[in-house]
């Protein structure tokens, strides 16, 4: 079984760290309204979204759209702890996919969120398109940790275009997104 994610990248003298391509990666030098990866290649099995995100505003949720889909195709369950309570949620039709939290105008300044987005079977035409996402930060013993599962399931389709949207506001300078692509086994 392969190991996913930041460990599997760590890991040197073993094939499995040619498994992980960068496609692509940005870090904003200003406050930016979206980030968008287009023209995804179709040659990879997974899709890993890497994600170190701060909003402008005090609203600290971001979502994705794939394919620039802006129907009701989403669907996600939710977990959520910060430390003193845990929560969960569902939503069966929804026009994004809920990602994580990221810190927030008003949180510590060198505060940042993060998350890991799988996209899994991303180019394959005959399935609807799960995600899993794994995500959080920590301001001073005030944040909370979030795991996110869902579903694209619009008509079969691979994906081509993501595109990562705060809330409300801004993503903040120095915020930075990574796709990767994992090869099969």
């Amino acid at each position: 079984m392969p190991i996913l994610g930041i460990i599997a990248s760590s890991i040197s003298g073993n094939l499995i760290t040619n498994s992980y391509v960068s496609i692509s990666t940005t870090t904003l030098s200003t406050a930016t309204a979206s980030i968008t990866f287009s023209s995804i290649p179709a040659t990879f099995t997974h899709l890993q979204l890497r994600i170190l995100v701060r909003n402008t505003s005090t609203s600290n949720g971001y979502s994705m759209r794939m394919n620039s889909d802006t129907g009701n195709n989403y669907a996600r369950h939710l977990l959520i702890g910060d430390g003193s309570a845990a929560s969960a949620a569902s939503v069966t039709s929804t026009s994004s996919m809920v990602l994580s939290d990221a810190a927030i105008s008003t949180s510590t300044a060198s505060v940042f969120g993060s998350s890991v987005c799988d996209i899994l079977d991303y180019a394959n035409t005959n399935k609807t398109k799960t995600i899993r996402t794994l995500g959080g930060f920590d301001n001073n013993g005030n944040g909370g940790i979030f795991f996110n599962s869902g579903l694209w399931f619009a008509t079969p389709a691979a994906v081509t275009t993501l595109t990562i949207t705060p809330d409300a506001g801004n993503f903040a300078q120095y915020s930075s997104f990574a796709l990767y692509g994992i090869k099969g086994a």
